[in-house]
C-alpha cells in the first residue's frame, strides 16, 4: 500500500507497548506519549522502543509528549473501570483537584470520558461533591472530568506540566503538546521553559477561550491540535465539525502544522473494523488539509492497535487519491521573496508536469516546511544531515524525511540524495523529481530549481538552507 501524505499519530499505551516495531513498520509517523497516564519508567521505555524501532526500520519517527495541563481526572478505580447507571447518585471523589468543591455549584453539569457520561451536581458541602448520573456509561481510571472551563482559574501551566517538561527534555522528545491552552500567553510561558532549539510546541485547542484567542495562539505555537474530545464538551458538539475545518484552514494559512485528534476510529478499541461514519470522519480531516490524524484509545488501550493504524492509512490513501481536486489550493499563502517565488514555482511544476516527488536539501527544515505548506500534490522528500530535523519534519503533511550520511562532502549533493532515496526504494522507482538547491556561494536562500531524472548524470551542486 502506498503511504499517505497525511501523517499518522499513534498513542502508545499498554495495548501497544510491545507492538511498537509493528506500528513503525505499518507507517506510524509520530508516537504520542500521554504523560497523564502511565509511569515515568513506562514513558522512558516507550521512547527508547520507538527510537530503536525507527532506527531498525530506517525511518524518522517523531516522539510527541502530551503534557497533562489543568485537566481534572478521576483517580484509580477498582478493577480499572466503573459503569455508571442513569438516575443513580455518584460522589465525585478521587479527582486530582483538592479544591474541586470550590470550583462547582449545585446544578452544574459535569462530563466524563469525552462527554460520554453526564453528571449533575446535586450537593456541595464540607468539601464534598455529590452528583446524579444523568447519562450513564463506562468510565475508566484517569478518565477526564470536564467542568465549565471558566472555573479553571488563572494560569495554563501546572506544577505537573513543569515537571513533565523537564522529563521530556531528558528524553529528547521532538514535540510537546500543551493541554488546555486558553491564550497565547500559555504557549509563551511554556516556550520559556524550553531551549532555543527545543521541542516544537503543539497547542491543543479544546476550550472556548482557545477559540477566542486562536490566531494569537497559532502565531505563538509551532503546531495546532484540534482536540475534539474536550472541545466538544466545552462547546456544543454540533459546532465541532465546522470549527475543525476553520481551525485547520487558519492554522495552515499561518504556516503551522495541524493534527486532528480524538475518536477518529473509536469503535476500533473493541472492533477489528471501523464504522462507515468513522471512515467519513477521517476522510473529512484529510480533505480539510490536516497535516496529521491521531489515534488515541484505539492504539493505547484498544484490542486492535496495528489494525487501527492500517485502517487509518487506508482511508487516508483512498481519500487523497479520490479527492485530490478538493484538496487543491488549500496551502498557505506565500510572500514575494525570491525563496517564496522558488517554492511557488516548484509547487506549480510538480502539479503541472507529473513529476514523482519534490526534493530539497534542508539544514533547519524550513525549506521542506514551506514546500509542505503549499500542498504540492506529490511527496516532498526532505534530505537533511540532522536526525532531529528529520524527526520534526515527520509530522508535516507530504514530507518524507531522509537523513544523509555524514562525511560525504566530496560526493555531489544530488548523488547523495539519489543514493539515500534508492536505499529505501526499488530500482524501478525512476520518476522525475524537482530539486530545490542553492549554490555554495549563496547558502542563505533557495536560488536553484531544476528537473532531475533519477539516474541521469548531473553536475555537482552546493548545499541548501
Amino acid at each position: 500500500m502506498d503511504r499517505p501524505r497525511t501523517k499518522q499519530v499513534c498513542t502508545i499505551g499498554p495495548a501497544s507497548a510491545d507492538k511498537i516495531p509493528d506500528l513503525v513498520a505499518a507507517g506510524m509517523d509520530v508516537a504520542r506519549i500521554n504523560f497523564s497516564h502511565g509511569t515515568a519508567d513506562d514513558h522512558k521505555a516507550y521512547v527508547h522502543a520507538v527510537r530503536a524501532a525507527a532506527h531498525s526500520a530506517r525511518r524518522s519517527v517523531a516522539v510527541m509528549v502530551d503534557l497533562p495541563g489543568p485537566k481534572l481526572r478521576l483517580g484509580e478505580l477498582d478493577g480499572g473501570e466503573l459503569r455508571l447507571v442513569s438516575g443513580t447518585s455518584f460522589p465525585l471523589t478521587g479527582v486530582n483537584a483538592a479544591d474541586l468543591a470550590a470550583k462547582l455549584q449545585v446544578g452544574d453539569r459535569v462530563l466524563m470520558a469525552d462527554g460520554a457520561v453526564e453528571l449533575k451536581v446535586t450537593e456541595v458541602a464540607d468539601g464534598q461533591v455529590n452528583t446524579e448520573v444523568v447519562n450513564g456509561g463506562l468510565v475508566r481510571s484517569r478518565s477526564g472530568v470536564n467542568i465549565p472551563s471558566e472555573r479553571f482559574g488563572e494560569g495554563g501551566l501546572t506544577d505537573e506540566d513543569r515537571a513533565g517538561v523537564a522529563r521530556a527534555l531528558e528524553l529528547r522528545v521532538d514535540l510537546l503538546a500543551q493541554s488546555f491552552v486558553r491564550s497565547a500567553t500559555d504557549v509563551v510561558d511554556l516556550k520559556q521553559l524550553l531551549p532555543a532549539d527545543g521541542p516544537r510546541v503543539v497547542a491543543k485547542i479544546e476550550t472556548r477561550a482557545a477559540l477566542d484567542d486562536f490566531d494569537a495562539i497559532a502565531a505563538a505555537a509551532d503546531g495546532i491540535m484540534v482536540a475534539r474530545g474536550d472541545l466538544g464538551v466545552d462547546i456544543p458538539f454540533e459546532d465541532v465539525p465546522m470549527i475543525q475545518k476553520d481551525l485547520v484552514r487558519r492554522a495552515t494559512a499561518a504556516g503551522r502544522f495541524t493534527i486532528v485528534a480524538t475518536q477518529m476510529l473509536e469503535s476500533m478499541t473493541a472492533a477489528a473494523r471501523p464504522t462507515r461514519a468513522e471512515a467519513s470522519d477521517v476522510a473529512n480531516a484529510v480533505i480539510d488539509g490536516a497535516d496529521a490524524v491521531m489515534l488515541s484509545a484505539e492504539t493505547a488501550i484498544g484490542a486492535y492497535p496495528v489494525e487501527a493504524l492500517t485502517a487509518l492509512e487506508r482511508i487516508c490513501v483512498a481519500t487523497e487519491i479520490s479527492a485530490a481536486h478538493q484538496m487543491a489550493g488549500v496551502g498557505a499563502p506565500l510572500g514575494t521573496s525570491p525563496a517564496d517565488e522558488m517554492i511557488a514555482a516548484a509547487s506549480y511544476v510538480a502539479a503541472r508536469n507529473g513529476v514523482g516527488q519534490v526534493w530539497c536539501f534542508t539544514r533547519t527544515g524550513r525549506t521542506a516546511e514551506l514546500l509542505s505548506l503549499q500542498r504540492p500534490g506529490v511527496p516532498v522528500v526532505a534530505f537533511t544531515l540532522s536526525p532531529v530535523v528529520a524527526r520534526r519534519l515527520a509530522v508535516r503533511r507530504g514530507i518524507v524525511p531522509l537523513v544523509l550520511p555524514a562525511g560525504a562532502k566530496s560526493v555531489p549533493l544530488t548523488d547523495q540524495m539519489e543514493a539515500a532515496w534508492r536505499s529505501q526504494r526499488s530500482a524501478s522507482a525512476d520518476n522525475d523529481s524537482v530539486l530545490l538547491v542553492t549554490t555554495s556561494s549563496q547558502p542563505t536562500g533557495i536560488n536553484r530549481l531544476e528537473m532531475h531524472v533519477l539516474g541521469a548524470v548531473q553536475r555537482p551542486h552546493g548545499d541548501a538552507k
